[in-house]
């Protein structure tokens, strides 16, 4: 407020009564809850940018840029589980769609795995305890005498994106390692990968040690990998065979009763 500072008398500047009115209680709570109420919007737009922008580049494959947005979600206050169950999780299924329609192949499935990887790296830590992997436990490992691991890590990335706890045992995998992971983890499924033909028959050999381990009636037994069929499935007396990972995570919600 400017004071009239030419010639003559000085004049007491005219107050409007607005200006210095007090504000009435109800006003400042009106008030106080728009500006909260903006504040909410404002956080909930950024929210949603950010696990658009999670599902959108995990899809595209693109995971360079993964990590930053999950941890700008987590500066924010997201909860690990509702990046992972909200945004990457919904992206895998997608992926999952687009490779049985026959709009994604084998390469572009291993880009977004890779992305889903990338977020997993951050929220992994954060989820392990929680309860946020609860879908169900599955030791995995490809055979002794196999050390190809691509189908394998499909496998475990899709399994993972899906909700299930995915204990990776690697390739080149004793028999031996399958039982003692079995003892040490406990879980409801064990997966077994054989690429090569000349590995398949470590499929038979590693569900036998699981059997004189006396942990067969514990376990479910999921097989596949290029060296296996159907019919290698029932030779070796495995429970189900998946041909590929959007099959494996089908495969083994079927064997646990859960229907999504």
């Amino acid at each position: 407020m400017r004071f009239n500072t030419g010639g003559g008398s000085a004049k007491s500047p005219e107050l409007r009564s607005s200006e210095f009115a007090p504000v009435e209680a109800g006003e400042r709570v009106i008030t106080t809850r728009v500006v909260a109420q903006q504040a909410k919007r404002a956080s909930k737009e950024h929210w949603d940018e950010i696990l658009d922008g999670l599902y959108d580049r995990t899809i595209d494959g693109l995971d360079s840029e993964i990590a930053n947005y999950v941890e700008e979600g987590l500066a924010l206050g997201m909860e690990p589980k509702d990046i992972l169950f909200d945004s990457l999780i919904p992206a895998l299924t997608e992926v999952g769609h687009l490779f049985e329609e026959g709009s994604y192949f084998v390469p572009e499935m291993l880009l977004s795995a890779r992305a889903m990887n990338a977020g997993m790296e951050v929220l992994r830590p954060l989820i392990a305890g929680s309860g946020g992997l609860d879908l169900g436990r599955i030791v995995i490992g490809t055979v002794r005498g196999d050390v190809h691991n691509i189908g394998k890590n499909l496998c475990c990335t899709m399994l993972e994106g899906a909700g299930f706890d995915v204990i990776d045992l690697g390739v080149n995998t004793e028999p031996e390692a399958f039982v003692a992971a079995v003892e040490e983890h406990a879980p409801q499924i064990v997966g077994i990968s054989a690429l090569l033909t000349t590995a398949a028959p470590m499929i038979g050999t590693t569900i036998e040690a699981v059997q004189v381990a006396g942990l067969r009636d514990k376990v479910q037994i999921l097989v596949g990998g290029a060296a296996v069929s159907s019919a290698t499935c029932a030779y070796y007396g495995a429970d189900a065979y998946a041909g590929d990972a959007v099959t494996a995570v089908t495969k083994t919600k079927e064997m646990l009763g859960i229907n999504s």
